[in-house]
Parts: C-alpha cells; sequence; structure tokens
C-alpha cells in the first residue's frame, strides 16, 4: 500500500517551515508512541507512518524533489524524475541542492546529526549529489521518545528502562544534573534503513518535587520553623535532595533568612573540567506559627518589645 501523503499525515501545511514540520512530528510521536499505547497495533503503524513522513519533510533535499514529484511519499522515484532536474540547486544548475537547505545556521536550523545521524553519512550523500554519482543508501529514520523522571532521579542519576520500537528493551542511564529539554541518543536504536539504523532520541521531562526546586544549578526549598527556634535558635533536621542533614538555625532569625549549604545542588560541568561540580542547596526559612496558642496571645499582648520597631518603616 503506497504512503500517505506526508504533509497529511503531520497535520501541517505545505508552506510550513522546518521548526514547524519538527514540532508537528515531535507531537504526533509522543501520542502515537508504542509505550503510551500499549498492545494497540494500531497506534504502533501510525508510529512507524509518522516517522517515515518526517524522514521525507525533514530532510530539505528530499522533501524538495517530493514537492516537484520526483519521488512519492515512500521516496521512490516517479518519471518525472528522469527528466533531469533543471535550475538552481538541480543536477541541470549550479549548486548541489543543499547551499539554502537550512543545516545548522540557515533557515531550517536542523543539525547534520538530527537528519542524518552523524557527519559522515551527510557527507556521503553530498559527495553522491554534487559528484553526479548514484545516491548511496541512506540509514534509517531517528526514532523519538519521551521518559519521564522524578526530580530526584533527574537531580540525582538513575537508570532507567525503555522499551524501544524495535522490540529492545535497554537500560538508559539518566545523567546526575539532567533537566527537562535533554536528549539523550542511543546510536543505531532508531528505524531501519538500508545502510544500518537511526537512532533513538530520548527527551528527559522531569516531574517537580513537592519540596525541591531547581534554580540554575543551585537547589532552593522553603523549611518551617517554629517561633521558639526562630527566637532561640535550635538545631534541626532538614530533608535536602541528598538525605537528612542537621541544621543549624541561628539566634534571632526572621522569616526569609535564607541559609547556603555548599556543594548539596546540581551536578554540572564547565568545558576543561575532569570532575563534575555542584551548585548550592538554598534554605528559605519560615516561621510557622501555631493556629491558636493562648499563652502565645497573653504573651504577645503584655510584651513591650526592646527599643522602637518598625518592619514597615520606609516603606510608605
Amino acid at each position: 500500500m503506497a504512503a500517505r501523503d506526508p504533509y497529511s499525515v503531520l497535520g501541517i501545511p505545505k508552506a510550513a517551515d522546518a521548526a514547524a514540520i519538527k514540532k508537528a512530528f515531535r507531537a504526533k510521536a509522543r501520542t502515537a508512541h508504542p509505550d503510551s499505547n500499549p498492545d494497540d497495533q494500531k497506534a504502533e503503524e501510525r508510529f512507524k507512518e509518522i516517522n517515515k513522513a518526517y524522514e521525507l519533510l525533514g530532510d530539505p533535499d528530499k522533501r524538495a524533489r517530493f514537492d516537484r514529484g520526483e519521488i512519492d511519499a515512500d521516496g521512490n522515484e516517479t518519471a518525472a524524475a528522469f527528466g533531469g532536474r533543471r535550475g538552481p540547486g538541480g543536477f541541470g544548475g549550479g549548486g548541489a541542492g543543499f547551499g539554502n537547505a537550512g543545516f545548522g545556521g540557515g533557515r531550517g536550523g536542523f543539525s547534520f546529526e538530527d537528519i542524518f545521524g552523524d557527519a559522515d553519512s551527510f557527507s556521503d550523500i553530498l559527495r553522491g549529489q554534487a559528484g553526479g554519482g548514484p545516491r548511496r543508501p541512506a540509514r534509517g529514520a531517528n526514532s523519538s521518545y519521551t521518559l519521564r523522571v522524578s526530580f530526584l532521579e533527574a537531580l540525582n542519576g538513575a537508570t532507567k528502562r525503555v522499551g524501544l520500537t524495535n522490540g529492545k528493551t535497554l537500560d538508559v542511564r539518566i545523567p546526575p544534573g539532567s533537566e527537562s529539554g535533554k536528549v539523550l541518543r542511543l546510536k543505531g536504536q532508531g528505524m531501519s534503513g538500508p545502510a544500518g539504523a537511526g537512532d533513538a532520541l530520548i527527551e528527559i521531562q522531569v516531574d517537580e518535587h513537592p519540596l525541591f526546586k531547581q534554580r540554575d544549578h543551585d537547589i532552593i526549598f522553603d523549611l518551617p520553623i517554629t517561633l521558639k527556634e526562630a527566637v532561640l535558635g535550635a538545631k534541626v533536621t532538614a530533608p535536602t535532595p541528598h538525605g537528612p542533614v542537621t541544621l543549624t538555625i541561628p539566634k534571632g532569625s526572621s522569616s526569609g533568612k535564607q541559609l547556603r549549604l555548599r556543594g548539596k545542588g546540581a551536578a554540572f560541568t564547565n568545558p576543561g573540567d575532569t570532575l563534575p561540580r555542584h551548585g548550592d542547596l538554598l534554605v528559605t526559612l519560615m516561621i510557622v506559627l501555631p493556629e491558636h496558642d493562648p499563652a502565645l496571645d497573653s504573651f504577645a499582648e503584655a510584651w513591650t518589645p526592646a527599643g522602637t520597631q518598625d518592619p514597615r518603616k520606609g516603606m510608605v
């Protein structure tokens, strides 16, 4: 059965740019992914169809040939292809067909690796085009996945088992300090093709944590303390992403006071680093009063602060 029109498969107009094509592909691939539709043969077929459409439209040269009617939706040569390709960018013109295709810094914004998997594959195709020689077999399309991980798994690193559309199940290592949007590439685990399989691209999505939030490489969270602990100071047990620690609350602490635990944040590396660095853990103290404490009410009514205290001075 002939493949459906790739524009219809991805639900985009023929005038769509490269960014819109990639966005539509990701959205469609996520909803049809077999992991989200277990035991659904139709979903698996839709997923393959979506990958096939993106393999054609995600390659500017293939897309241009399809739009000119030189190849069909399956990528096969049509009768129009044998009449010669004329004009700029064709075999009869002055370019190899990639001059304005939008790779890297061009209009489309795709990298060589996104489309061809590695630079060698791109160079091989380019040499075949420019020299007029036969087109070499192409690698299979890349397969895209979304992997949800917990906040602590992303922060501390973890190993997650992933089922791929090629039937394999792999243990994927999540590097410490991973953030949402990070893409892990598994070489040769994508769709099969004449010159080998493409890659599996796994995009990390980090779930929120009820206590901790990440800001750059620092981890921040609010620590509730009692009025007595704030006034007199105390040693309290506080949670951290790496386990509980004993924290010293300075005497006379106000709500909003921030304590810094160095090296207790997210892991990261700078260019030239041989070992990972870590951000800090920023703890904001928050005084929590009891809902109703008659003794505290009586104390506050009778209490006369030493000196003059106006915490709102200068605000109005």
